[in-house]
């Protein structure tokens, strides 16, 4: 058929049925039609070239076939790696992935999960670290409790403590685990890129680093400890500043992959070789350091894994009667940015 747009009553008379029953066919009613009735309204769906109302299947189902997924900043390859994992799930289940970014900011996150909740987005996965902002916790646990009301599932890549099943990576001991084996490597005096004091996922990996450190003795001057944004432009003005201030570290840690590529970036900029003159190590293995040069010596997640996993978990049918965890292990991965002391003094 041709000459515009094809109406729901033009298929129900095109199938000889009521106008109730081609809406239940294809507007995906939890009322059951028999199954030559059915047969009937979608070949002539099919013949006449009738799109479904998006709007109407969302109502007759109560939910839609939207997930969403929140996420601080998608340029970021943390945030593009576990977002390749949740639209895989997403889409093994036939639903399609409306994205949101909050560049770290509490009140956009809110606005987007009800945004999403208005929709009737049938889940939503957040991915970000939690600040330690206790109110905007709240809120947004006030928030994912309004979105299960209404029928839907939230599931987070992030710390514990919000209503919603959760996959954490444990940040604390991957970062303790790589300082023990940089202190092995012969590393004695270390400097720190801290990010932002807000964050838990920076603040975390600095304790579990700064811990293991003081574990074997070693004292971190605290002009070694520099906090600045958790971005690649945040870890070269951190380590402009450190640079500027003097310091005698032989190794500096970043607390996120971009931070450290930032670090490099200036420490070339400065004339300084890594790792002769300054060995560096991230936390995360980005999938973008496979260009970087020299290789970067860091603790590997697995991002897309972790995203996939939140997707399922926010997917299921049966929500479990109280939030989940799975936790995530990091795996230090040594690499050719960091080398002993012994070899540049």
């Amino acid at each position: 058929m041709t000459g515009g747009y094809v109406t729901l009553e033009q298929v129900a008379r095109h199938a000889g049925v009521s106008l109730a029953t081609a809406s239940r066919v294809l507007n995906g009613s939890t009322r059951q039609v028999g199954e030559k009735l059915r047969e009937r309204v979608t070949t002539s769906a099919h013949e006449l070239g009738y799109l479904a109302n998006a709007s109407a299947q969302t109502l007759a189902r109560n939910t839609s076939s939207l997930v969403g997924l929140i996420v601080h900043d998608i340029a970021d390859p943390y945030f593009s790696s576990i977002a390749s994992g949740v639209t895989r799930a997403a889409e093994d289940e036939g639903l399609i992935v409306i994205l949101g970014t909050t560049a770290r900011t509490p009140q956009r996150e809110l606005e987007l999960l009800a945004t999403l909740r208005s929709h009737r987005a049938r889940a939503v996965v957040l991915a970000g670290s939690r600040t330690v902002d206790e109110e905007s916790t709240r809120r947004l646990a006030d928030e994912i409790t309004l979105f299960a009301g209404r029928g839907g599932r939230v599931a987070c890549v992030s710390q514990e403590g919000l209503p919603a099943d959760t996959v954490v990576p444990d940040n604390r001991n991957g970062a303790a685990e790589l300082a023990r084996r940089l202190i092995e490597q012969g590393h004695r005096r270390f400097a720190i890129l801290a990010g932002p004091t807000d964050l838990r996922t920076a603040r975390d990996r600095l304790d579990g680093f700064h811990a293991a450190l003081a574990g074997a003795g070693i004292e971190l001057a605290p002009h070694n400890v520099v906090h600045g944004a958790f971005t690649r432009d945040g870890g070269y003005a951190s380590t402009r500043r450190l640079l500027a201030e003097g310091t005698d570290a032989t190794c500096l840690f970043a607390v996120n992959d971009v931070m450290a590529t930032g670090a490099m970036a200036a420490l070339h900029d400065s004339g300084l070789q890594v790792p002769r003159d300054l060995s560096v190590a991230g936390f995360d293995d980005i999938p973008t350091l496979r260009d970087l040069t020299p290789a970067l010596t860091t603790v590997r997640l697995p991002l897309e894994w972790m995203g996939e996993e939140a997707a399922r978990l926010a997917l299921e049918e049966e929500p479990p009667e109280r939030p989940r965890t799975v936790p995530v292990a990091g795996e230090v991965v040594m690499r050719e940015s960091t080398a002993p002391p012994s070899s540049r003094d």
